[in-house]
């Protein structure tokens, strides 16, 4: 694999620290994205953002070939990943089949409290 400059790849977190996010990718290419690069505003806790596990998109900013390493960002694109399966669609009846069972519950509950 080429990696360029700006491409945006798909990468998985392997580990969070106070100063950035580490990653590998499918190529045995390890990244930082550091700290400054996961968002224009200040970044309390870094937890909020990725969770170790899981799949994200990143931009790269700076290639080393030699030994492997990637500097990247995910502050100025979408990084989340849209689930595999796709959208959920709407039912056509939305909550009306809960609404319709609701009372038949709470008439339930309510006898299984008297006795």
């Amino acid at each position: 694999m080429n990696y360029e400059v700006g491409d945006i790849i798909e990468v998985k977190v392997n580990g969070i620290a106070n100063y950035g996010i580490f990653v590998n990718t499918d190529y045995n290419y390890l990244g930082l994205i550091h700290i400054s690069e996961i968002s224009s505003y200040y970044v309390k806790n870094i937890n909020d953002y990725v969770c170790v596990g899981e799949n994200i998109l990143c931009e790269i900013i700076e290639i080393n070939h030699e030994n492997k390493h990637l500097r990247l960002s995910i502050k100025n694109i979408n990084y989340k990943l849209i689930p595999r399966y796709g959208k959920i669609k709407d039912t056509v009846d939305g909550f009306k089949a809960l609404q319709k069972q609701l009372p038949i519950w709470i008439r339930e509950k309510l006898m299984e409290i008297d006795n």
